[in-house]
């Protein structure tokens, strides 16, 4: 019998990639496997359900009081039937139609049991987030990799292997890494697939990004506790990276059309880093729903 493999989507109104998403999850190319799509929902206003239902997907949904990143994904895993889960994010783009196969692999080899693919800019992508994209995420593959890195916007996990560890509901992002981190310590192994590419493309406004590097450093402190950053740390990082991202951009030729996003972008990234960092928990109801439920779109 041909292994069935899930591909779960967290959305909240999604519908401007959500289609081109599907689209290319349907043309994927797969040896020995079949296929499905579940859509978990957490109040989607937009078009996201009728273009989840176009394509047959499988929908579950999630009311706005119970979500978190991990309580979401282990529901829609739990409702997903797969031999091996997939997470995808709502505005994230597979590359190429083997992005599937190359996801799975190493897996289905026995080399790792939870992987993670490229990332690549698109769209509206800042210039600084496409140099993040570059650092963390680069063109060779480390198959099984050195630590616990991972991201569940392109990602693959045994089965087996999230039903004995399963997500943290509570953390406040970087659920990935938390899960990651529990499977290595416990002998298990991380692959990074190069060949697995995806196009992710925030569409942030500047609040949002910072309250995303916000929420991520109050999760990092509960994965690596003696990670500590202070005011000075967090200048000498915005200025640095600045500097970093202002050079490239010359050398590309785009430094009068970049430096403005990379000043914003970084200064985002850090002052919310260090906010965060200070952070051990969410203080207020009113503060969660800020975190997971801004004005506009929120994006991970």
């Amino acid at each position: 019998m041909a292994l069935l493999v899930s591909v779960v989507i967290r959305t909240l109104n999604e519908e401007r990639y959500l289609e081109e998403l599907l689209f290319a999850i349907k043309s994927q190319v797969l040896i020995d496997a079949t296929l499905e799509v579940v859509v978990i929902d957490s109040g989607s206003t937009d078009r996201t359900i009728d273009i989840a239902n176009k394509y047959s997907c499988r929908i579950t949904h999630i009311d706005k009081q119970d979500f978190t990143f991990g309580r979401s994904l282990n529901w829609g895993s739990k409702f997903a039937r797969g031999d091996y889960l997939v997470y995808v994010s709502g505005h994230c783009i597979p590359a190429s139609d083997s992005w599937l196969q190359a996801l799975i692999d190493p897996l289905l080899k026995g080399l790792a049991g939870y992987s993670y693919g490229r990332q690549l800019g698109r769209d509206t992508t800042k210039f600084s987030e496409r140099q993040l994209f570059d650092k963390y995420f680069p063109e060779f593959s480390e198959i099984p990799q050195q630590g616990f890195f991972c991201n569940n916007a392109n990602s693959a996990i045994a089965r087996d292997v999230w039903e004995e560890f399963k997500f943290d509901e509570d953390i406040t992002g970087l659920e990935d890494m938390e899960l990651a981190k529990r499977y290595v310590e416990s002998g298990g192994s991380v692959a990074y697939v190069a060949e697995a590419p995806v196009f992710h493309i925030h569409d942030e406004t500047w609040r949002q990004t910072r309250r995303r590097y916000e929420r991520e450093a109050i999760a990092l402190r509960v994965i690596m506790p003696e990670v500590r950053i202070t005011f000075v740390d967090m200048c000498r990082y915005i200025a640095i990276a600045i500097a970093n991202d202002v050079c490239v951009s010359v050398k590309n030729g785009v430094f009068c059309s970049a430096v403005v996003h990379i000043v914003l972008f970084r200064t985002a990234q850090y002052s919310g880093s260090y906010t965060g960092n200070k952070m051990l928990k969410f203080d207020s109801d009113q503060r969660k729903e800020s975190y997971f439920y801004p004005k506009d779109a929120f994006r991970k």
